[in-house]
């Protein structure tokens, strides 16, 4: 996944950075509102963490005006307030889910797990792939019973087509998978990707259409 991190404090900001790129996820970590309306506007998102109390104004009201304009994008809320008021508030605003702090960082991987089965659709994290077993939870890949080793970024982009089975993802949105990551993404970086996740998981993993980008196949 893709993920907004909206937190002004360093240290745990940092920390859950860290976290969220050692499962696998790419993060954009931002202190501020303002900055961080603007990589919404400029990038799809997967996920936003978001505290409620930033320099620039109430994480509330922020989350507030993303739904009014139509954004559904999944909302975890990271926060010292932890009264049921807060609770309540937070979740009627809008949000998914809701994290107080101090948290464990193993129960803020649970939270997004979920959050993103919930809205992929598929409330499973096991998934069957013809000879592959993923486990969505997990982020592991059986084939044929034995594990197969993805890269950060081959888990990120496979993660993508199992999580919309059926549908085209194009090399553009593939690609804006990839830049959180830090490295430049070249002109044929998703191909080289691509070509090694066949080689991993199977041929017939990855089905390519032609002028459009790419869709999960049956495996093997």
């Amino acid at each position: 996944m893709r993920i907004l991190l909206i937190e002004d404090d360093t240290i745990l900001g940092a920390a859950v950075r860290d976290h969220i790129a050692a499962e696998g996820h790419s993060a954009d970590w931002v202190g501020r509102l303002d900055r961080a309306a603007e990589h919404l506007d400029a990038a799809a998102y997967d996920l936003v963490l978001l505290d409620l109390m930033l320099p620039d104004g109430r994480g509330i009201a922020f989350l507030r005006t993303l739904r009014r304009r139509g954004d559904v994008t999944p909302v975890i809320i990271l926060t010292a307030l932890d009264q049921i008021s807060d609770r309540i508030e937070g979740l009627n605003a809008g949000a998914d889910d809701y994290l107080t702090k101090p948290f464990d960082l193993a129960e803020l991987s649970a939270r997004l797990a979920a959050v993103a089965r919930r809205y992929s659709g598929n409330p499973n994290p096991l998934v069957d792939l013809g000879d592959l077993q993923i486990d969505l939870a997990a982020r592991t890949v059986l084939r044929a019973g034995r594990r197969v080793d993805l890269t950060a970024r081959e888990w990120a982009l496979f993660e993508a087509f199992v999580q919309r089975p059926g549908q085209v993802i194009s090399k553009a949105q593939l690609e804006d998978r990839l830049y959180a990551f830090g490295a430049e993404v070249e002109s044929n970086t998703i191909e080289v990707h691509v070509s090694r996740l066949r080689k991993k998981l199977g041929a017939g993993v990855l089905e390519t259409v032609r002028g459009l980008g790419y869709r999960l196949g049956d495996g093997g």
